[in-house]
């Protein structure tokens, strides 16, 4: 009988989404009857808008689409992205320099997949997305955590990047706004960082999926515009998941130099082919709509951010800083670490986060997922009844705690 181990090294050394597993557990107790409030999946509460669900219908019709189409996605729809890129962000590209890509998630993949030999190094702000250190580990990257907290914003600085930075160093990787917490770069962050970037040759891949949604005075800048000198080594990531409330659709895309995008392409040629025609087609009436439903959700996101950092700061022992993105808080509850709690003494946040699941059936994910413990992330894109009674059954049990 073979003693090799049955799965290998490289995908058993891939942890599961914390995120989503947070989320099913949260689902599974509710189907068990108990009602449980999940703060956990970054997951719209809206449905779809009408008109970008008319639109799967009608291609779900059409004959055209029940066959393969090219890899890199419709041709149609790359040309409406780079569109929507220079209308939203000021970017101009070539619809050759899109990947349409399933899901955010497969454009963050292959562009690690891409960039990275074994051994190449990638600076990653901490807090960071769970899923960015499992794609760069999976692409033989070194994950290098530039790590930064509630004192700050949690914004780095370019002190910072330059202090972590190694002849190894390859990619920055930029996420504005940002998913934990919410922060926001300013314009001259922005750049300053950029040019940082461009000064030592590395390639900047950023994140900017959340680009709609910024609140009160805050602005999104692609790093990509600020600083025109890095066309050449920036990879855009993006999607229609947060922005249209299309998280099920799973479309993404990947924006890159001609040789970056080509190369990503052969790989999802052969991993997956075409992203599906249907939601490719959803995602083109999306990108190509205006921004009306957008801005409707914006507002309703801008009315629970504002709820729920006041709410937490009115518990003793929390602090969470305003986000000025996204729909995440990420409050700091280190004073509340190592205190009695019904009995127990939870050392870690994500101690105390499945003591809060089991006795306030409220579900929150803990630090531990982003790189930094003694936080939690809680999303706000839930109905405004199930925020404010999860966070005063959060507050309740938090002031039980000495």
């Amino acid at each position: 009988m073979s003693t090799r181990p049955r799965i290998s090294s490289r995908i058993s050394a891939i942890s599961e989404s914390a995120t989503l597993a947070v989320d099913a557990k949260a689902k599974a107790m509710k189907a068990a009857g108990r009602p449980v409030i999940g703060f956990g999946a970054g997951e719209p509460d809206f449905p779809t808008p009408d008109y970008i669900v008319e639109a799967a219908v009608a291609a779900a019709r059409d004959p055209r689409f029940h066959k393969y189409t090219p890899a890199g996605g419709l041709p149609e729809l790359k040309q409406a992205i780079a569109a929507k890129t220079l209308r939203d962000s000021g970017y101009q590209v070539e619809a050759s320099q899109v990947l349409v890509t399933n899901g955010g998630k497969q454009a963050v993949y292959e562009a690690f997949a891409t960039l990275l030999d074994p051994g190449d190094e990638v600076l990653v702000v901490a807090p960071y997305w769970t899923t960015y250190p499992e794609a760069i580990k999976l692409a033989g990257g070194v994950q290098v955590d530039v790590v930064t907290d509630e004192t700050t914003g949690y914004l780095a600085s370019v002190e910072q990047l330059e202090a972590a930075r190694t002849e190894r160093t390859k990619v920055l990787l930029f996420v504005s706004p940002s998913n934990p917490t919410g922060a926001v770069y300013s314009r001259e962050q922005t750049e300053a960082i950029g040019r940082w970037a461009a000064d030592h040759g590395l390639w900047v891949v950023t994140d900017e999926i959340y680009e709609h949604l910024v609140y009160g005075g805050a602005e999104f800048t692609s790093i990509a515009t600020a600083v025109p000198e890095l066309a050449d080594r920036v990879v855009i990531v993006n999607g229609v998941a947060k922005t249209y409330a299309m998280t099920g659709w799973r479309v993404g895309w990947l924006i890159g130099p001609s040789d970056v995008v080509k190369a990503a392409t052969n790989l999802q040629s052969h991993a997956t082919s075409n992203v599906s025609n249907v939601a490719q087609m959803a995602a083109l009436a999306a990108v190509s709509g205006d921004l009306s439903a957008v801005a409707e959700m914006r507002e309703a996101f801008d009315r629970r951010r504002q709820t729920m950092v006041r709410l937490l700061n009115e518990i003793p022992g929390v602090f969470c800083p305003e986000p000025k993105g996204a729909f995440y808080a990420y409050p700091s509850v280190k004073e509340l670490l190592g205190k009695e709690l019904r009995g127990r003494r939870p050392q870690s946040s994500a101690e105390l986060a499945e003591l809060i699941l089991e006795e306030a059936e409220v579900a929150v994910v803990p630090g531990e997922a982003f790189g930094t413990p003694g936080y939690f992330r809680l999303s706000y894109a839930l109905g405004d009844d199930d925020l404010a009674e999860g966070v005063s059954r959060l507050a309740k049990l938090l002031a039980e705690a000495h």
